[in-house]
């Protein structure tokens, strides 16, 4: 539930931003009447919704070719980092929820075992950083030939 949660924010984000760019520009060309109203085409918003950026415009700089190497190295380094994630969580986090457990609960054990979680949780944060934020979004970066790759500002 979480991740569709995160899904539809994004999505109500986008619509947001969709909006927000189109209805000022078709409200003054139908105040001025002109002849023409200036209407995003469905495929500038579907490219707009796949895109990784939140700031709709009807172009964004396209590259000219797809580097498929660069996506499957991409897409090898999300593999790499939930294996890693999931390696980290099974030997450092399960165990020490396991031991505490099979104990009767007392305040003590619990504190030790969450201050005992912190750092390998930290960890998994910053892997998945690193496999969303970073591998997933130029992957499909990549294959969308997004050009404006300034994730991080």
């Amino acid at each position: 539930t979480d991740v569709l949660s995160v899904l539809q924010v994004r999505l109500v984000m986008k619509a947001h931003s969709f909006i927000r760019e189109n209805v000022p520009r078709v409200l003054s060309s139908v105040k001025d009447k002109s002849s023409t109203v200036p209407i995003p085409r469905v495929s500038q918003y579907l490219y707009f919704l796949f895109a990784p950026t939140l700031i709709y415009r009807d172009n964004y700089p396209r590259n000219p070719a797809i580097r498929w190497g660069y996506v499957a190295t991409k897409f090898a380094q999300v593999l790499g980092s939930l294996f890693y994630a999931y390696y980290i969580f099974v030997r450092l986090c399960i165990p020490q929820f396991r031991n505490s457990s099979q104990e009767t609960f007392n305040l003590r054990g619990l504190v030790l075992c969450i201050f005992n979680s912190i750092l390998p949780g930290v960890l998994i944060l910053f892997l998945v950083f690193f496999a969303f934020l970073h591998c997933w979004l130029n992957a499909f970066a990549e294959m969308l030939r997004f050009a404006d790759r300034m994730f991080y500002k």
